[in-house]
């Protein structure tokens, strides 16, 4: 919530606890089908035919409506081709994608925000077609065994795929979820022998996969250049053995007077399991000077900078250059509410992907042993303090103490939930902002300092080791 008296709008958290018509019955039809998966369609049970029927039920009245059917039909017969398995995870992608809809309309109205109503454009030609057969065959070699039919055999099925597909940067958004997906699925095989399945986790990389390793579904997307002042709001940090991904959401004000509008800018790298918390910093702001910008609480001058519809920087050094001082929780507070939300492509509708900038004060905080929640007019909302990284000063003993946020809208687990980014509380009686980005461009903090160091002995030990292996 920002104060109307403070020139901002009022977010209606009550909006958000509103039930949202057919969600329910949406997400019913995914889980029935993600059971149909556990169990694979080689030889399909009367139950798993249900779950297939509940699917093409949901999309009965759509323009899927017919192939669906189809395919629901000859997947319960055990005689699935691969354009039927296709269908199948279109019509799971488009519950999905209508359900990210519903929700992001909810966001919308309580944030009271506009959004451009445009798809996301993308350019571009079918790309080697044979490895996306060769994807889509293992895909479908997948579905028909199941989770729990899963072997190190079949798994290792990607490796030559993925090998083939990562040198093509056209192809290495599914190259790289095919590779994370099939590590996955390794490290629990044999599927016979699992408790417990990750069903909706494992359904949506496989529908994703699916989806994307069509012909055409891997287009470029179309950019403009765009000329103004970038204003950071905040970082997301995420970290995992071997990669690293730092996210700034920024407010954009165009140079020309225009509206501003809500963009990101992002860097992925690879990183050594031994290198964590504030080390990762290191590897990731060479890449990305936004990150030393925002460090110094610094705002970015951008000239022609390319954007896509998304609201993507493609982000080149070239096109930009450190601006003056930048505040972001005023920012938050004067240009937040009235920034445009960009359109989401329409392959990446999905509840997961939802991650909307807010900026709440006034609010109080309760604590039990369930979690965090931020109680604001009678209303609550669930903190996910296991957001917050490591790699940064911020923390839930903060958060609990704090009297503003800036944070990610997100929806897990049939629940809003908040990711703090920032927040603003009070250290020895005095105010003060806290980041979880704020060790971006190097920190004098002891911990931050120690976590550097150590990062910088382990990749120095690293390469001297890739250097003598190299030399023999």
């Amino acid at each position: 919530m920002v104060p109307a008296d403070q020139g901002g709008g009022v977010m209606r958290i009550d909006l958000l606890a509103e039930p949202v018509a057919g969600l329910d019955e949406a997400l019913a039809a995914v889980d029935a089908f993600d059971r149909v998966l556990a169990d694979g369609l080689l030889r399909p049970q009367p139950a798993q035919a249900a779950g297939l029927a509940a699917l093409a039920d949901a999309v009965a009245g759509s323009p899927l409506a017919g192939r669906v059917a189809e395919a629901a039909e000859k997947a319960a017969t055990g005689a699935a081709g691969e354009e039927h398995l296709t269908a199948l995870a279109a019509a799971r992608s488009a519950l999905q994608g209508a359900v990210h809809d519903a929700l992001l309309a909810q966001v919308d109205e309580a944030t009271g925000r506009p959004r451009a109503e445009d798809g996301a454009p993308v350019s571009g030609s079918v790309q080697a077609p044979n490895l996306l057969a060769a994807a889509r065959s293992w895909l479908a070699d997948l579905a028909r065994a199941g989770w729990r039919g899963i072997d190190h055999e079949l798994v290792s099925g990607a490796a030559p795929v993925v090998s083939a597909m990562l040198p093509d940067p056209a192809l290495r958004r599914l190259a790289t979820l095919l590779d994370g997906f099939a590590a996955e699925l390794a490290a629990s095989c044999p599927g016979a022998t699992l408790e417990r399945i990750p069903l909706r986790r494992w359904a949506d990389l496989w529908a994703r996969a699916t989806v994307l390793a069509q012909p055409g579904a891997l287009g470029v997307p179309v950019t403009t250049a765009v000329t103004g002042r970038l204003l950071p709001l905040g970082v997301d940090l995420r970290e995992h053995a071997t990669a690293a991904q730092a996210q700034v959401h920024a407010v954009f004000e165009p140079a020309d007077g225009g509206a501003p509008r809500l963009v990101r800018a992002g860097v992925a790298v690879p990183k050594p399991d031994t290198v964590v918390g504030a080390g990762v910093w290191q590897l990731l702001r060479t890449h990305l000077s936004l990150l030393g910008a925002f460090g110094d609480g610094r705002a970015m001058e951008l000239t022609q900078m390319p954007v896509t519809a998304e609201g993507d920087l493609l982000w080149s050094e070239e096109h930009a250059r450190t601006g003056g001082s930048a505040d972001p929780f005023a920012t938050a507070r004067v240009a937040l509410a009235t920034a445009s939300a960009a359109a989401v492509a329409p392959l990446d509708r999905h509840p997961a992907g939802i991650a909307v900038p807010v900026f709440l004060e006034g609010y109080a905080i309760e604590q039990d042993g369930e979690g965090v929640e931020l109680v604001l007019a009678g209303h609550r909302l669930a903190v996910d303090t296991d957001r917050i990284p490591a790699a940064g000063p911020l923390t839930p003993e903060a958060v609990t103490g704090s009297s503003a946020c800036i944070g990610l809208l997100r929806w897990d687990a049939g629940a809003y939930r908040l990711q703090p980014l920032a927040v603003e509380t009070t250290v020895k009686r005095k105010a003060v902002a806290v980041h979880a980005g704020a060790w971006a461009g190097g920190t004098a903090d002891k911990l931050g300092a120690k976590g550097e160091k150590a990062a910088t002995e382990a990749v120095a030990v690293l390469r001297e080791r890739a250097g003598r292996l190299l030399r023999t």
